[in-house]
């Protein structure tokens, strides 16, 4: 086999929230695997400063950030044609900023119900907007989404997520089924539970040495029996930006450590 298919050389990657996380691991890889360009976005300027130093410690050179607000349309439109002014064309999009509120649905606001909705689902419809003309002309692109076990899986607290990321599976399919003929495949990754900054208070040992019940809760139900590395992401990641997924395309690749083909325990 050829494995050149893997190679990213000479492609440009806009990867949305990669100053951290999920996004600064996906981005990471696709540097490693030759991307000329890795570009992210953040929302804030300080969040962007502090990604650009990530990128510096991780000896990643060939990265560009900017602060833009992805639920923005002219923002984004904007953001869009700097980037082709000072990168170049846009070959690869990972639409990765995302939010959630935990909070009970009768309890949650609307306003705080379509926040998330317009950062999870609308954003990404937004910049795939944005990036798909460019993509039909030149008869090829990657769009790659970042949905999650709430695209198949509901929970409690978490309404407004599950109905984001359901939706983002489904737009995931769409854009396949739209612009297939125009070679632009549109796929998905639905990360498992993934040892994050933000998830560390979840993993921590309580004040009696015993685990915190989310994290006893997440192993027991993860036939890997552990959260999962952000790094782990990197293998699929570049698979469905490489021109080794051309065939590939309005697929959702769930890296979760087996969650959803297990049904868990019995109980002892």
């Amino acid at each position: 086999m050829n494995n050149n298919i893997f190679s990213l050389k000479g492609r440009n990657a806009w990867v949305t929230g990669a100053a951290y996380g999920i996004g600064f691991a996906i981005a990471k890889a696709f540097a490693e695997a030759g991307a000329r360009t890795i570009i992210f976005n953040t929302s804030n300027e300080a969040s962007m400063q502090k990604g650009l130093e990530a990128y510096k410690e991780a000896g990643i050179t060939n990265v560009r950030g900017y602060v833009c607000d992805v639920t923005d349309e002219n923002a984004v439109a904007a953001l869009v044609k700097r980037i082709h002014e000072e990168v170049g064309q846009i070959d690869i999009l990972v639409n990765n900023a995302g939010i959630i509120k935990r909070i009970p649905m009768h309890e949650m606001k609307r306003e705080e119900f379509q926040r998330v909705i317009d950062v999870d689902l609308v954003g990404p419809y937004i910049c795939s907007a944005a990036v798909v003309p460019e993509m039909m002309e030149r008869r090829e692109g990657k769009i790659i989404n970042i949905c999650s076990m709430m695209s198949e899986l509901g929970r409690e607290t978490v309404s407004a997520y599950a109905a984001a990321k359901g939706g983002l599976k489904m737009l995931t399919r769409n854009i396949c089924s739209e612009y297939g003929e125009y070679n632009i495949q549109c796929n998905a990754i639905g990360p498992g539970y993934i040892a994050t900054p933000q998830t560390a208070p979840l993993r921590e040992r309580q004040a009696d040495g015993s685990r915190h019940p989310f994290d006893s809760f997440i192993c027991a139900k993860t036939p890997a029996g552990r959260w999962l590395d952000p790094d782990e992401l990197a293998g699929p990641a570049v698979f469905l930006a490489s021109h080794a997924s051309d065939a590939v395309n309005g697929h959702i690749l769930y890296v979760d450590g087996g969650i959803l083909a297990y049904i868990g325990k019995q109980p002892k």
